[in-house]
């Protein structure tokens, strides 16, 4: 970050331009009309500004514009129609307005009062509550004093992911968070449209408090939005969507890390005292100096923001303002834990299950396939979503799998592993003969992987051609025989007493062979890959004819 300030800098440096400074034209009457105006409402008026600061601190109402009415009524009833010392309410009010301000500041630095009565470090009635809404993946309400926030949880397949193209290249994010304010929570019937600067960086602060705590893929395979919609506002509404994040991730049952909750500090100062307050509301961050956003876990703090109307603060007072929010934070994450003590271990039933096969990376293609025609292939027979992603940093494809129902799952990851397993001599499968020919049947022993059965290898009996005991698509139990150089596999559905007892007579017959016509080794060995039986193979006294079946 700091050589990127640097490189603006320098920019601004080279083309940027002198800020303008200006100065509202006043004339030296009006000027000082209007101290004079100011001084004398404010000591004619203290009681009156008082007991509206304190009952805009409870959220009441002030009754404002009723008493600035009655001023400007009894004042310009006094003075003739033309007077130019006449007083607009409009004037008026925003007197009033910086009246009240100074006014909640005194209290503060000289009384040690807030507005609402509680003391610098004292945090706001918390209430919360988890599964306020029934049919979302986890929910959770989270008060603090007048305002409130309603976070959402929702899981999704990976795939969905919300992709970010950016200078630095194109990335996936798993984890969202969004956060809106309609003008009802402000009390006011404004327009509703896309999301403002503030709700984005809002949302954004809220989302990097919890990111550290957010599991990774390969412990959580979802993607997770949080939505936190705000209530009521009164101050600190991206904390309370802090808080109530937390709470909707461990209903919803997301394996965080540790809780994390969040609260805001502010400042008064005159430039010789200061007081630090704790859990700020709407009316101390308008009057104050700072608005200091700090969240974080029992551990540490994951993520802070800072608003600062001074030039500046002593290292003493940042210290101050973090430890008074440890103490809070800590404080609001007792009542939190109180609420739901821990991440749940099951998942809502409305939330889909997610499961993930880890394969070699050159086994991806196998999965596809052509076209994608495997993959569109376990989709249908699962039912099942199936997605497919290479990390190409550790060599491996992850391997998603996504459905309400279970069962669809584990076909679909039965129909993976079939189709990315090794295969090794010895291993038994239950097939479908695919083709027939005389000399042997084609078995399709795994999704897309087949095997040849030679005559030789269907029966402890002899077969003369194959045709005579199978035909397309027979289902048929085989056993792996041996592989070839190339890796091509043999098959037989003979058992291993039916091979050693098949062997016994071969051998025999090779002695007498041996003892009636001679050596042999100059006529060359067989293998499985010819495509004839042996010669010499007799079955109650027949040899079988010879004949060239090669495929």
């Amino acid at each position: 970050m700091a050589a990127v300030c640097e490189q603006i800098e320098s920019i601004a440096a080279e083309i940027g331009k002198e800020k303008l400074t200006l100065v509202k034209a006043v004339e030296p009457e009006v000027a000082a009309a209007k101290t004079a105006l100011v001084a004398d409402l404010q000591e004619r008026y203290a009681k009156e500004i008082h007991a509206m600061v304190l009952k805009e601190g409870v959220l009441e109402a002030t009754g404002l514009d009723e008493f600035i009415s009655q001023i400007v009524s009894e004042h310009n009833a006094s003075l003739a129609a033309d007077a130019a010392d006449l007083w607009s309410e409009g004037e008026l009010k925003g007197i009033f307005h910086d009246l009240m301000k100074a006014e909640g500041r005194r209290m503060i630095l000289e009384d040690g009062i807030r507005p609402d009565g509680r003391k610098t470090t004292e945090i706001r009635p918390i209430w919360c509550e988890v599964d306020v809404l029934p049919r979302v993946h986890g929910s959770a309400m989270f008060k603090r004093g007048a305002t409130q926030a309603l976070t959402i949880t929702t899981l999704a397949d990976p795939s969905l992911g919300l992709t970010i193209e950016d200078m630095a290249g194109e990335s996936v994010r798993h984890y969202i968070h969004h956060y809106n304010m309609p003008p009802y929570a402000s009390g006011e019937a404004g327009r509703i449209g896309s999301p403002k600067r503030r709700e984005i960086g809002h949302g954004a602060l809220a989302e990097r408090a919890l990111l550290p705590m957010i599991p990774s893929q390969e412990e959580f395979p979802y993607t997770i939005r949080v939505v936190s919609e705000i209530m009521s506002s009164n101050g600190s509404t991206s904390q309370a969507s802090v808080c109530g994040s937390t709470m909707s991730l461990m209903a919803a049952g997301v394996p965080i890390k540790r809780p994390v909750a969040g609260i805001a500090m502010g400042l008064m100062s005159d430039g010789e005292k200061y007081v630090v307050l704790s859990d700020i509301q709407g009316l101390e961050d308008h009057v104050g100096d700072m608005d200091f956003k700090v969240a974080g876990t029992t551990e540490g703090i994951t993520a802070i923001q800072m608003d600062i109307k001074l030039k500046g603060i002593p290292k003493e007072i940042l210290i101050q303002a973090l430890g008074q929010a440890r103490e809070g934070r800590l404080h609001i994450l007792s009542k939190m834990l109180a609420c739901i003590a821990e991440p749940r271990t099951a998942l809502s039933k409305y939330a889909p299950k997610v499961s993930q096969v880890v394969i070699p990376a050159e086994k991806i293609g196998a999965v596809i396939g052509t076209g994608g025609a495997v993959i569109k292939d376990i989709i249908e027979k699962s039912g099942a979503e199936v997605n497919v992603e290479e990390d190409k940093e550790k060599k491996i494809g992850v391997i998603n799998i996504s459905s309400p129902d279970q069962e669809a799952i584990d076909a679909a990851s039965k129909m993976i592993d079939n189709i990315v397993r090794e295969v090794a001599v010895g291993d038994e499968f239950d097939g479908t003969i695919t083709r027939v020919e005389n000399y042997g049947a084609f078995v399709e022993y795994l999704p897309n992987r087949e095997g040849l059965v030679h005559v030789s290898n269907m029966s402890a009996d002899y077969v003369r051609d194959a045709h005579e005991v199978f035909k397309e698509g027979d289902q048929v139990h085989v056993r792996v025989k041996e592989f070839n150089p190339e890796g091509k596999i043999a098959l037989t559905m003979l058992t291993a007493e039916q091979e050693a007892e098949q062997k016994e007579k071969a051998a025999a017959r090779g002695q007498r062979d041996d003892n009636g016509r001679g050596d042999r080794n100059n006529r060359g060995g067989r293998n499985f890959y010819d495509a004839r039986p042996a010669r010499g193979d007799r079955d109650g006294g027949r040899r079988f004819e010879r004949r060239d079946h090669r495929r």
